[in-house]
């Protein structure tokens, strides 16, 4: 009987560490042996990371990857299957190879390469064209990477050339629902081959984007064998016997909540250690985006890495700094309050011969307007950047998907800092977060979550008196930008066809403020980044 274990390394490799990748693939190569595994499958581009973006357009990039990959193969304890850039024949290839006893026995090139999403392939790399099958203790492995396997066309080529079992790497990001699709598609893929798969994913945090891992298993009829913890470094063994995969261990999936907010630690954690950044500042506010952003570092990297700061000004309400004081309390952080009244006044001072030189000649102005309000989000990100060259600490900003569609934030203010944790979860998601992280201990006070939602700008504003209900928002955002609904299509689903016109315009309106802001984690389908690529300048008139 012929018999295969394979072990899946779902690794967290950082772009560009070359050496500390193959550091870790000779780890989990180690612990793959001792495990009594056979060969060891890798992600894609492990022994890079993914995705290396415009360091593929440089030829010493691939004679180090190809130097790298030449000493792994010399050092394994075991086959490896490694996926690593290719230079060959003049063209570039995302390609995957088998190695042992200090040799490249094969080398698979990528066929299918996406263009979509946060995907730019075809950027650079040539399509491969030839299936690839080894033999591995007897059973023909066809070997496909990520994209491959999402369309017909490579893994039917490799059943065809004789493979009895499909191997593929893969660097498939996260966002929610994404493990429910791709099941979905490694079905067809084990409908129209008979072939079982092993799915091994990466795993890991890399500017924008977040890797789940969640490798899985699927045998010839569609049925889940294995399925690995989401977000974790891990190593499993799947065997092959008998013409079949053996049933192994099936991690229990996550809520929606716990899998978002997996997603957003993990996002923090990568961001800040590859980077080098010592810890985090956050500015609190009393509002639920700062608690929530709060509640996130403090998990992701510990109490002592993260500083707080409250910087009240004359219409901050008792309540914000009261909740702001509790929270700060319930997890142990380093606490500071900046009054900034008297910079207002100062600022005020200085403004003072100016504005009236203006209203000479443009009138007078209203009593108060955004000119005083932004005003005081400015002055808070100066500070709080100041606070970041002292100590190298990075500030993450608190806007949310919905506020970042619609330009409800401060440029230079609110949305100065380096990164932002919460930037593609939309309002109405951010209070089913709030309420997730409750449920693992009490650390938001329920004021913060229960209170209407204000930028306590002026007295006695809410948000609610400049947006519509933060339900109706997102939904026109989300129809809008993420399924490319036209105005049209939205307002034929029921919403005020007011609220749409107001949205859509604020949403155009604001794609010259979204470009200034700080690179934000990624866990909807369609996030403001990689793949939303509109037009500052546009006079596109919509579909209503």
């Amino acid at each position: 009987m012929k018999r295969l274990r394979i072990a899946i390394a779902q690794i967290n490799a950082t772009v560009g560490d070359l050496a500390g990748n193959a550091a870790k693939i000779l780890e989990f190569s180690v612990r793959a042996r001792n495990a009594g595994a056979d060969v060891l499958l890798t992600p894609e581009l492990a022994l890079s990371g993914y995705p290396p973006e415009d360091l593929l357009m440089r030829d010493d990039f691939y004679r180090a990857c190809a130097a790298e990959l030449a000493g792994l193969a010399k050092l394994a304890a075991l086959p490896l299957i490694v996926g690593h850039p290719l230079e060959a024949e003049g063209e570039h290839f995302n390609a995957a190879s088998l190695i042992s006893d200090g040799k490249v026995l094969a080398t698979y090139r990528k066929h299918r390469l996406p263009n979509y999403e946060v995907f730019d392939e075809e950027r650079y790399f040539a399509a491969g064209r030839e299936p690839c099958v080894v033999e591995l203790n007897g059973v023909r492995c066809g070997l496909a990477i990520c994209a491959d396997v999402w369309e017909y066309g490579a893994a039917e080529a490799a059943a065809m050339a004789g493979a009895e079992l499909v191997l593929t790497l893969n660097a498939s990001p996260f966002h929610m629902n994404k493990q429910a699709r791709r099941y979905e598609v490694l079905r067809d893929r084990v409908a129209a081959t008979g072939r079982p798969v092993i799915y091994a994913n990466l795993v890991g945090g890399q500017d924008e984007l977040v890797f789940d891992g969640a490798s899985f298993a699927l045998d010839g009829q569609g049925r889940l064998t294995h399925q690995l913890p989401a977000f974790v470094e891990t190593l499993v063994v799947v065997d092959y016997a008998d013409s079949r995969l053996l049933p192994g261990a099936i991690a229990e999936p996550p809520s929606a909540e716990a899998e978002v907010y997996a997603a957003l630690k993990l996002g923090v954690v990568d961001y800040l250690g590859k980077n080098g950044f010592p810890g985090a500042i956050i500015g609190l506010s009393g509002g639920i985006d700062s608690a929530l952003t709060l509640a996130i570092a403090v998990d992701a990297l510990g109490a002592d890495q993260v500083r707080a700061v409250m910087m009240p000004s004359p219409w901050t309400a008792q309540m914000s700094l009261d909740d702001s004081r509790e929270m700060v309390r319930r997890l142990g952080v380093q606490y500071d309050e900046i009054p900034i009244g008297p910079l207002m006044d100062q600022f005020a001072v200085t403004l003072a011969p100016t504005l009236a030189r203006i209203e000479e000649t443009a009138g007078p102005k209203p009593p108060w307007d955004t000119t005083d309000e932004n005003l005081q989000a400015r002055i808070r990100g100066m500070l709080l950047m100041a606070l970041s060259n002292r100590t190298g600490r990075i500030v993450l900003t608190t806007g949310n998907k919905s506020e970042m569609a619609v330009g409800y934030a401060t440029l230079y203010g609110d949305m100065a800092g380096g990164f932002a944790v919460i930037k593609d979860v939309f309002k109405t998601f951010v209070y089913r977060l709030a309420e997730y992280r409750n449920t693992l201990g009490e650390v938001i006070p329920r004021n913060i979550i229960t209170r209407a939602p204000s930028a306590e700008l002026k007295p006695g504003q809410t948000d609610q008196d400049t947006l519509p209900p933060y339900a109706v928002l997102d939904s026109i955002i989300e129809a809008y930008m993420e399924r490319d609904e036209s105005p049209r299509q939205i307002i034929a689903r029921g919403c005020p066809e007011a609220d749409v016109r107001k949205v859509v315009g604020m949403l155009k309106k604001n794609e010259y403020k979204r470009r200034q802001a700080p690179v934000g984690i990624r866990v909807t389908q369609r996030g403001f980044g990689k793949d939303w690529r509109y037009p500052i300048t546009s006079r596109y008139p919509d579909e209503f």
